[in-house]
């Protein structure tokens, strides 16, 4: 079993916020797609990233599912739509080994 985790930012560039309508859609579709997600959308979480020396920040949100097998293909197709819609140079989704107990 394995666990992918979306990082996405709360706002774009330019600091306006994304509307929630966004983040619901993307519920709706992850849910269609693989029968569940759990989104963290209530407390972001801090990102931050070194670019030279300046330090740049992000609040961000993550969604999560469970796969029984990872779709390599699947999940870069995925990631390149986020990064139109969300206006990002880079969408973070990274996935982990997990065991159930």
């Amino acid at each position: 079993m394995y666990l992918i985790q979306i990082l996405l930012p709360r706002s774009d560039n330019d600091g306006a916020r994304f509307p929630r309508e966004e983040f619901d859609r993307l519920k709706e579709e992850l849910t269609a797609r693989f029968h569940g997600v759990t989104a963290y959308l209530q407390s972001p979480a801090e990102g931050l990233w070194r670019e030279g020396t300046a330090t740049d920040s992000d609040d961000i949100v993550v969604l999560e599912v469970m796969v029984p097998e990872v779709d390599v293909a699947d999940w870069k197709d995925r990631r390149s739509d986020l990064e139109h819609r969300f206006r990002q140079d880079t969408v973070v989704i990274r996935y982990l080994q997990m065991t159930l107990i």
